[in-house]
């Protein structure tokens, strides 16, 4: 598939000429990516970086996560990827000109970040909250923002370097779950036409590289306390030390037979994070987060992958300060059920 089998949306030439409009020659630049960086928030971020160097030029850019990276198979991504992602904590917001939010939107944003208002947003997850940015291209059909931004590189008429193809092929590749979750052709395009140019072999060691030794305690520990209702299977871990613990350790029980939907808990620092993983057939999983935890904290997702954090001081105050493995497991067993009791006969 050449360049000229894309098709370049209106809407990706308006957003272009928009994001023209507010760069300047030089100017300094700030992409923050929200969570710990994932290989479509990482090569999105790389591919907007090349959009502005390429066609204004910029005196100062830097990208920044709002957490470290997490997950072995990310870090040797990055690391291939010849990039530097700093702390949000460790950089001066400030002293740049331009901030555009990648892979995420102003709403996710929480603490001594919530202050920031962003000059671009690039996400596709469905929209939340009530902010505005003069760039804003949030499209929640496409199965991965890499996809959204290939149609801005060709829209620019920029040759992509194969380290960038790279990037984007491996970022729609990991957010689409290789097709396997919510995806559209677009997506489907953009990945055949990376694939003639991207370093494949890269991507495949890459790839090998899954899951740390240390995190078969978790397995173990999910193996003796899942919940198992009627393919809805539901489980605890306790305090974690990444949330990626909760995404492998969800993604691993999806695959056992009669298994619908699978939702996995820790706490993370000062929060809980919840991950949500399914068929994407009978359960929509970004809908099904909003639903039973929206209330207590923030997040979202699609069909088949979605995630909510709650703050642990709103977690402790609704259950007393008792976060016992067996309080915590009803929590999220009653909020659950409640959202089945809840559906219209039929559906």
């Amino acid at each position: 598939m050449n360049r000229e089998s894309i098709l370049i949306k209106r809407e990706t030439e308006l957003n272009w000429a928009k994001l023209l409009d507010l760069t300047v020659p030089d100017d300094s630049l700030l992409v923050l990516l929200y969570g710990s960086p994932d290989p479509d928030s990482v090569a999105s971020a790389m591919a907007l970086q090349e959009l502005l160097r390429r066609t204004r030029g910029l005196a100062r850019t830097v990208i920044a996560s709002t957490e470290p990276v997490s997950r072995q198979q990310n870090y040797d991504f990055i690391f291939a990827m010849r990039i530097n992602i700093q702390l949000a904590s460790n950089v001066d917001l400030a002293s740049y000109r331009l901030i555009a939010l990648v892979d995420a939107q102003p709403s996710f944003l929480e603490g001594i970040l919530s202050f920031l208002q962003p000059h671009i947003v690039l996400d596709h997850h469905p929209r939340e909250g009530d902010w505005q940015a003069p760039l804003a291209d949030i499209r929640p059909k496409y199965g991965a923002l890499a996809s959204i931004m290939t149609e801005y590189l060709l829209c620019a008429d920029i040759k992509i370097s194969r380290l960038l193809h790279t990037a984007l092929l491996y970022g729609i590749k990991t957010d689409t779950d290789n097709f396997d979750r919510d995806t559209i052709s677009e997506d489907i395009s953009a990945y055949t036409y990376h694939m003639k140019y991207a370093n494949m072999e890269l991507i495949r060691r890459i790839e090998l590289n899954q899951t740390p030794g240390r995190y078969l305690k978790y397995f173990d520990q999910a193996f003796h306390h899942m919940n198992n209702f009627r393919g809805r299977r539901v489980c605890f871990l306790g305090t974690v030390e990444s949330p990626d613990v909760c995404v492998q350790v969800a993604d691993f029980y999806l695959r056992l037979i009669g298994t619908y939907y699978v939702v996995v808990a820790g706490i993370v620092k000062d929060k809980l994070i919840i991950t949500f993983r399914g068929d994407g057939y009978r359960q929509d999983c970004g809908a099904l987060a909003q639903k039973a935890f929206g209330s207590y904290g923030n997040g979202g997702g699609h069909r088949s992958a979605a995630r909510m954090e709650i703050p642990l001081a709103v977690l402790q105050q609704r259950l007393n300060a008792d976060l016992s493995h067996q309080k915590v497991d009803q929590f999220l067993i009653e909020n659950l059920q409640n959202i089945q009791k809840a559906k219209p006969k039929g559906e």
